[in-house]
């Protein structure tokens, strides 16, 4: 069920006429779906979604789509992203946040700060890591927090993510344990509830998250993201052209070009790099994401997606 703060109930723009971005501020306590049915709501469309989940503990940097940037959605997913977290160790819960049972608890006595950031360090790199058993992952066809949630038995296979960069800001003293203060910057795909559980088990005291807040998805940061009552008064839409332009390295293309990319025909062209590059015609309207690709005829640039 969704949950509407007071003035949220009447769009404010008309049905299905702009695209673009929205960089919400998720508050505690809302699921993403509830994020995306309130400026769906907002924005009088069905066609808005989500690049990358929020658990409702979680806050912080949610990137939505309307309209025609839905597509791009898919695309924002590989972006790196930046979290703050605070993970207590002392305990551990079924669900490796705040929000499950204690199952086991240990003594933190002589836990050291510096020991703390030793055991941090193997958490940096690109390392395999188990997700939470809550997580939203599928496990055939359903996902593994309500299998798990359901007393299911089943397992995760680890996959592989990329940690940059584990930065401590406080160690205290709580009153059941040692909380820490960290950012992480990693890539999409890391569970910081996972490296909470990890880092407990390897200091052997449990662990688990007790504060997350998500401050950027690739160029999309916290200072630039908006609470849901400021957007139920103004549903302010990053557009196509600024948000491609901040996510993606572009190419201007000349009005030859600028035919074949709108037919998604492929160009004779070296676009210099991997991954997906913006194109813009000649009047700086986007049209369509490219990727370097070599093929027998040479180096060729290849459609990815169309968007007109």
């Amino acid at each position: 069920m969704s949950i509407d703060p007071p003035g949220l109930q009447q769009p404010r723009v008309d049905p299905g006429q702009r695209s673009g971005l929205v960089v919400v501020d998720k508050p505690p306590g809302l699921t993403s779906h509830d994020v995306v049915a309130q400026v769906r709501r907002l924005a009088g469309t069905r066609k808005v979604g989500h690049a990358g989940t929020l658990d409702p503990m979680a806050t912080g940097v949610l990137v939505l789509g309307v309209n025609r940037a839905t597509r791009l959605l898919g695309h924002l997913l590989v972006t790196d992203k930046v979290y703050d977290a605070t993970v207590r160790l002392g305990s551990s819960t079924t669900t490796d946040d705040a929000q499950g049972e204690v199952v086991a608890t240990a003594s933190t006595d002589g836990l050291t700060e510096e020991a703390v950031l030793t055991a941090l360090g193997a958490f940096v790199g690109t390392i395999e890591q188990v997700p939470s058993t809550v997580s939203a992952i599928k496990v055939g066809g359903r996902r593994a927090h309500e299998l798990a949630r359901a007393g299911e038995d089943f397992q995760l296979d680890s996959r592989s993510i990329r940690v940059d960069s584990i930065e401590v800001h406080e160690f205290r003293e709580a009153e059941a344990g040692i909380d820490v203060d960290v950012s992480v910057r990693c890539s999409s795909g890391t569970y910081i509830r996972s490296i909470a559980r990890d880092l407990g088990e390897r200091l052997q005291t449990g662990g688990h998250l007790t504060a997350l807040r998500r401050t950027a998805v690739g160029p999309f940061a916290i200072d630039g993201a908006r609470t849901l009552e400021q957007l139920s008064e103004d549903l302010a839409l990053l557009p196509m052209e600024d948000a491609v332009r901040a996510a993606f390295p572009a190419y201007e293309l000349d009005e030859a070009q600028a035919v074949d990319v709108s037919f998604g025909r492929k160009l004779s062209l070296d676009l210099g790099r991997s991954g997906p590059v913006a194109m813009f015609d000649p009047d700086g309207d986007f049209l369509a994401l490219y990727e370097r690709v070599e093929d027998p005829d040479g180096v060729l640039a290849r459609a990815v997606a169309v968007f007109v």
